[in-house]
């Protein structure tokens, strides 16, 4: 995999005139059906999941964060040196009280769950604060209502994920090193799913829980590597982002390779890919599936399966995976 390099995070775009006020400041954008606006470019920023940190960090803004959180795996190759910069509040959601403390002036999330109620705290809460607030477009265009980790009736685009390093990159200051980062990332995907076609392949994505397992639907992180590389989605006609489904369905289905999550949370079970193997083999119904038999496995990330800049790692991946196996062109 292809690692960000982090540009020196100094520059003209941070430097305040005389009177206060930055070049080009104040910075307002429409976000999730708010208007967001920044009156200089962030020093102070929390990021609230992964997600939003890397991209962040992709930016070369580790030292304009005062913390991090909600975390499912090792941060992404090549942006270790910047992710020391930034303090880790907490794994999952942090408490509100905990952020306040680190007098923010952005809060970013990945997530509507964790800036909204029975999160970290609602943007409102952040907002009567006088904290500006940034929620990932990948996650408000779908209803996030229910279970399953919501539904989502438009499939979700790379351009969608493009659009929210764009915006990032804007509040900051940063636009050149948003074109920068959305460059590579198409020419990775350029480079991973050239002259790959597996149209007569079937994918099941396996994010975690071994009782009632959550599978990718259509729509989400596994529509977008599915559809990078021509293969079908076992569950493509599911547009729960994360449906939980009983494992005879999964053996009616009888895919041909299985997409695992490997996830350094301990949340819920079978996180981490050795555990899901191990399920997968021992169980009586699961261990006749072909792509158990044949141990057709490719381990991913739990964040390469979430919308972010990690799932064009997650493009790669599937792609070298089923080059492996003789299942892609």
């Amino acid at each position: 995999m292809l690692a960000f390099g982090v540009a020196s995070c100094s520059g003209a775009s941070s430097t305040e005139q005389s009177d206060g006020k930055a070049p080009g400041y104040p910075r307002s954008l429409k976000n999730c059906g708010e208007r967001v606006t920044v009156e200089k470019p962030p020093q102070r920023a929390v990021s609230l999941n992964q997600g939003t940190t890397e991209i962040l960090l992709a930016l070369g803004l580790g030292d304009r964060m005062v913390g991090t959180a909600t975390w499912t795996d090792p941060v992404m190759k090549g942006l270790e040196k910047e992710n020391r910069k930034v303090e880790r509040l907490a794994d999952d959601n942090p408490s509100f009280e905990r952020v306040l403390d680190k007098e923010p002036d952005l809060a970013v999330a990945s997530f509507e769950s964790t800036l909204g109620k029975g999160g970290v705290a609602t943007r409102k809460d952040f907002h009567d604060l006088g904290v500006p607030t940034y929620l990932s477009p990948t996650d408000c265009t779908k209803n996030n209502e229910g279970d399953g980790d919501g539904a989502r009736e438009k499939p979700l685009a790379l351009s969608d994920i493009y659009g929210e390093v764009t915006d990032l990159a804007r509040m900051f200051g940063r636009e050149k090193r948003g074109e920068k980062v959305v460059g590579d990332l198409e020419q990775r995907v350029k480079k991973a799913t050239d002259g790959v076609s597996a149209a007569d392949t079937t994918l099941l994505y396996w994010f975690a829980n071994a009782e009632s397992p959550y599978l990718g639907g259509c729509c989400g992180a596994p529509g977008i590597i599915t559809e990078a590389v021509g293969a079908k989605n076992v569950f493509d006609t599911t547009h729960a982002e994360w449906p939980q489904v009983g494992w005879e369905r999964v053996a009616d289905k009888d895919p041909d390779v299985i997409v695992l999550g490997d996830l350094t949370r301990k949340s819920q079970t079978a996180e981490t890919a050795k555990a899901k193997i191990k399920k997968l083999e021992s169980d009586p119904v699961t261990r006749e599936l072909t792509a158990v038999k044949k141990k057709r496995y490719i381990v991913l990330t739990g964040a390469a399966m979430n919308p972010s800049i990690r799932t064009v790692e997650g493009i790669e991946q599937v792609a070298d995976g089923l080059r492996s196996f003789g299942l892609a062109e």
